[in-house]
């Protein structure tokens, strides 16, 4: 059965999809770059570029990569701060699969000569296994 979410937010976001995790009983890691992320800047409406890193370990649920696509291209035109993307998409991904572990990492594209790398951690509580 494939589950679903989707960000309460005024405009409509895709759904994220999962499926079942085919090795639950293992720690592995998974890790979905996508280097083509763009949102736009609260500040001054500029578009900001760059490229988003999600690494888990899944309990039961794995992302789709389709829809996970889908939902990143929901950032396009919505102004919002670095800080809040990173963390947006950890808290609705890790909302969403319950992993072991994630985390996001925003690695932006230079702005007035500064490049930007937010990153931001889940831990499923009681998790005992060892970070990545």
């Amino acid at each position: 059965m494939v589950q679903q979410y989707n960000r309460l937010m005024a405009k409509k976001t895709p759904v994220i999809e999962t499926f079942p995790n085919p090795h639950p009983r293992r720690d592995y890691l998974i890790k979905h770059v996508a280097p083509e992320f763009t949102s736009v800047c609260p500040k001054t409406g500029q578009p900001d570029f760059g490229t988003i890193e999600v690494e888990y370990i899944a309990d039961e649920l794995c992302i789709e990569l389709k829809a996970f696509k889908f939902y990143l291209q929901s950032f396009r035109n919505q102004g919002i701060f670095y800080e809040d993307v990173v963390n947006v998409i950890l808290d609705e991904l890790a909302g969403l699969c319950r992993p072991r572990w994630m985390k996001v990492t925003g690695s932006f594209t230079p702005r007035g000569g500064i490049h930007s790398v937010i990153s931001a951690e889940y831990f499923k509580p009681g998790w005992k296994g060892r970070k990545p």
